[in-house]
């Protein structure tokens, strides 16, 4: 191992260095976000950026380094064992390193963008039709309870209704707004 690396020149063994020392980080990156670690501790700059700016497409992030790095280097040792000059091995490498780096971004950002907060928003909820669950008083009487589905889920919420008759459990009813404390205004559902 020995003589080979030693009978390499300067520019193949900054390739081969690289590609060492890239590939094992990225490898270590790798296995700790598949098992869940926290990478702060390596050095890792995406945290500090998300919790301090909120940025979701970060192009430049310790991650994409070691993309840019690893890919960059074993696609020059390709380069030049392909038998290319050093310009163009690294227009090549570079190339493709700024290539995986633009990839791990986007896909980050897009991953980024499905996160949900789950917060029920009540607004939502306007012209839902539901059903009564606990009697609503009449003329904002007395709150009740609706069954409406909301954001995808079935959600039991509290209700008044602006009718002139006590709404019943059963009775089907249109959700018409919201108030400000989020309690549903229903009436009763016309077919």
């Amino acid at each position: 191992m020995e003589q080979w690396f030693a009978a390499l020149n300067t520019f193949e063994k900054v390739y081969w260095l690289t590609a060492g020392i890239s590939s094992v980080i990225f490898l270590i990156l790798l296995v700790l976000t598949f098992i869940g670690g926290e990478v702060d501790d390596l050095g890792d700059v995406d945290a500090e950026i998300d919790g301090d700016t909120g940025i979701g497409f970060q192009f430049l992030s310790f991650k994409n380094l070691m993309g840019f790095f690893t890919i960059f280097s074993w696609s020059g040792i390709a380069a030049l064992n392909a038998g290319y000059s050093n310009v163009i091995t690294i227009i090549i490498s570079v190339s493709c390193g700024l290539l995986m780096m633009l990839a791990m971004a986007s896909l980050f950002y897009y991953l980024h963008k499905l996160n949900s907060d789950g917060s029920l928003r009540m607004k939502n909820a306007i012209n839902s039709v539901g059903e009564v669950y606990l009697s609503i008083g009449a003329n904002r009487s007395r709150i009740g309870k609706v069954q409406v589905n909301v954001q995808g889920g079935l959600r039991s919420l509290e209700a008044l209704t602006d009718e002139n008759i006590d709404l019943k459990q059963g009775d089907i009813i249109t959700v018409t707004n919201v108030t400000d404390n989020g309690i549903l205004i229903v009436n009763k559902h016309s077919k």
